[in-house]
């Protein structure tokens, strides 16, 4: 066994991600992932590409299992394919030492989690801060920013209260602003609405549609859920590893493409306090 699929061995030399205007955020060559499981061995991710442009909104959707966490984790730096190249903003980051991945995820990447992954004892401010304390920002710039965040997500008013005196769908928010405190180009979200009512999981993919048109931030979702149809620029479906060609889809509405929200006001920030 050649531990890769057929037709994915690595090329002699290094693709050059596309320079210039037109340059993703993200482009995926050719990328393989396998684990083990007990004595069989299992393909996550199967010779996979994918190219996903600046300020755009997409969605992986797909079964549990299809692949669409290992592939997000490949793409952000958490795992390493076995085979394949990854690309963030141009620089390949497939070969990348750990200390430079550590710097990408803090200052390049925002996380959103199905779990939130707020700090309890911790305050929505708190834990918005926190991020850019970790960052090593001063503490002007801490005020400053937090407080832009937390109204640009209209929680300013609930900015003392901690995440058990907030609902689902706020502190799914708080989480937002936390990931977009270092002013990332690329925010992954990994079944941001799994924990979320349907009206809730509306407003949140409302929230990211709108940081993607008006502020530039590319949004990648991994989700069950349905309702990003209704929001998302594109939408890709995984199965078995592999990105479905469109006859193989079972997705019943297709994503709607906004170049821009010219009718929708953009979230205004207010000086720091």
């Amino acid at each position: 066994m050649t531990g890769r699929p057929p037709g994915s061995e690595r090329p002699t030399a290094p693709p050059a991600a596309p320079a210039g205007h037109s340059e993703p955020i993200v482009q995926v060559e050719r990328v393989s992932r396998r684990f083990q499981v007990g004595g069989e061995e299992i393909w996550a991710v199967r010779d996979l590409s994918l190219r996903i442009e600046r300020g755009v909104f997409a969605a992986l959707m797909g079964r549990s299992g299809s692949g669409k966490t290992t592939l997000l984790n490949c793409i952000a730096g958490l795992d390493r394919p076995d085979s394949g190249r990854v690309y963030l903003a141009g620089t390949e980051i497939t070969r990348a030492p750990e200390r430079q991945l550590l710097q990408m995820r803090r200052h390049a990447i925002g996380f959103v989690f199905q779990s939130f992954g707020l700090l309890p004892l911790l305050s929505a401010y708190e834990n918005v801060e926190v991020a850019l304390r970790i960052a090593g920002a001063g503490l002007q710039k801490r005020r400053a920013r937090t407080t832009e965040l937390l109204q640009l997500v209209d929680l300013h008013a609930r900015s003392d209260h901690r995440p058990y005196e907030l609902s689902g769908g706020e502190q799914q928010r708080v989480a937002i602003a936390r990931a977009l405190a270092n002013d990332p180009s690329l925010i992954v979200a990994d079944e941001p609405t799994g924990e979320l009512d349907s009206g809730n999981a509306r407003a949140i993919f409302d929230l990211l549609r709108r940081l993607a048109h008006q502020r530039g931030v590319t949004i990648l979702t991994a989700t069950h859920d349905r309702t990003v149809l209704e929001f998302a620029d594109r939408v890709d479906e995984m199965a078995d590893g592999r990105l479905l060609e469109h006859h193989e889809r079972d997705l019943t509405v297709t994503a709607r493409n906004r170049p821009a929200i010219a009718d929708e006001p953009a979230p205004q920030a207010s000086p720091g306090r």
